[in-house]
């Protein structure tokens, strides 16, 4: 890792986590579901795979963008402790949440895949026939 690799990283984290806390305080949790959460997560899920799909690992722009920004925004830790905190009072509503948002997160990363990819020419040309 250089140091300028480094530094995209930190700059791209703190925009992701300001981002990130944005939204927690633009929609509150409904009745202690994260709802705030489960959205980064799954918006970030999906903007992860278009990036992985587009940008090529090497790239400062990925490097910034994925693992700065996206990093910064989504967020296992905070994840982890509103299912903790669901757990506590509702153990349906919280495994519900955790297997949700794994379920939503892989959906969402396969779809950016999917989207972020590059469409050939020779695939345009055989939707067409």
């Amino acid at each position: 890792m250089t140091l300028r690799s480094l530094l995209l990283v930190f700059a791209g984290g703190s925009i992701g986590t300001a981002a990130r806390l944005g939204v927690a305080l633009w929609i509150p949790d409904a009745g202690g579901f994260p709802v705030a959460t489960l959205l980064v997560n799954v918006i970030g899920a999906l903007l992860i795979g278009i990036l992985a799909a587009r940008l090529p690992q090497t790239t400062g722009l990925r490097v910034f963008l994925g693992t700065g920004v996206l990093g910064g925004f989504t967020t296992y830790s905070a994840f982890m402790t509103g299912t903790d905190a669901l757990w506590a009072d509702a153990p349906l509503l919280a495994f519900s949440y955790a297997g949700g948002s794994l379920v939503l997160g892989l959906a969402a990363a396969a779809l950016g895949l999917r989207l972020g990819r590059p469409r050939t020419r020779a695939r345009v040309e055989g939707v067409r026939s």
